[in-house]
């Protein structure tokens, strides 16, 4: 019966509306990273282990993710898995078409630069792929009445858990990390700056963070319970969130080799830099996710 009710309930037109919405977020979502010289030259001399590592990263962030935000509504691992694949699928072919198009990619480059390039940029262009299915979905679908399209709809009325919440605060951690790890000025910026830059870093990514979620009054923003005291939140979400911004940092930037040849004062600075766009990304995953 259960799976007569899946079957029932898979509507192919939405699903390949599903498709050519991750297509639009995979180019709108992952372009800045596509125009990166950064990102084009970690395709020549980017440890391939590191990049293996990040692929295989990927793969069951793109299914948990799908199971929120996928395709279509999944009701099994197998279903995500698959809405997974095809993200990843969007992800390399999109991120191959952009690179030729743009001139990156040439005949005449060996076959080790070319799945290099397009291997990373496959990542970013994934995610995109997955999120584009919930912030370029309309509200309505095929004139469909729209309770009904909200209760078909994976991103409507769907109650997240605390470890769901911090799993999507490490989403968009690494999303815009992506965009800037890559980048020189991560380096250049941990030489720049003092401790005490350092420390009104810090102070300012918490700020903003918690701001975004909870006092700016955003679309998606969380009311806090009554009787709720104000530190309760900041230290159940936005500390921890804060934290993941930052291993996500670490992470990004000992991928894409900006932790290497460099001292550990340089490399916590670099950390902090890069967790200041990162709690921004975790925090705005809290809104629209």
């Amino acid at each position: 019966m259960s799976a007569a009710t899946t079957r029932q309930d898979f509507n192919s037109s939405r699903f390949f509306s599903g498709i050519a919405r991750g297509i639009a977020g995979a180019l709108l979502f992952a372009l800045p990273m596509f125009m990166t010289m950064e990102m084009w030259e970690l395709g020549f001399y980017m440890d391939r282990s590191r990049l293996f590592l990040l692929l295989i990263v990927n793969i069951p962030l793109l299914v948990i993710l799908s199971d929120r935000v996928g395709f279509e509504r999944t009701w099994t691992w197998r279903q995500a898995m698959r809405d997974a694949s095809i993200a990843y699928g969007l992800g390399i072919l999109g991120s191959a078409l952009i690179l030729i198009a743009m001139g990156v990619l040439k005949h005449d480059q060996s076959l080790h630069e070319i799945t290099g390039m397009i291997a990373i940029q496959a990542v970013p262009a994934s995610i995109g792929a997955m999120l584009g299915r919930s912030q370029l979905g309309g509200q309505l679908d095929d004139g469909d009445d729209p309770e009904a399209n909200d209760s078909d709809d994976p991103v409507h009325e769907r109650e997240t858990s605390y470890a769901g919440e911090l799993f999507l605060m490490a989403v968009g951690a690494l999303f815009l990390s992506l965009n800037v790890a890559p980048t020189e000025e991560m380096v250049l910026l941990s030489y720049k700056m003092t401790p005490w830059h350092g420390l009104i870093m810090i102070a300012a990514s918490l700020a903003v963070m918690h701001g975004i979620v909870y006092a700016l009054s955003f679309k998606g923003s969380h009311d806090l319970a009554e009787g709720t005291p104000g530190w309760h939140a900041f230290v159940r979400f936005t500390l921890p969130g804060y934290v993941i911004a930052g291993l996500i940092s670490a992470y990004c930037l000992w991928t894409f080799h900006r932790t290497d040849d460099i001292g550990s004062t340089q490399i916590l600075m670099a950390v902090v830099v890069l967790s200041f766009p990162a709690a921004i990304g975790a925090a705005a995953a809290r809104l629209i996710l």
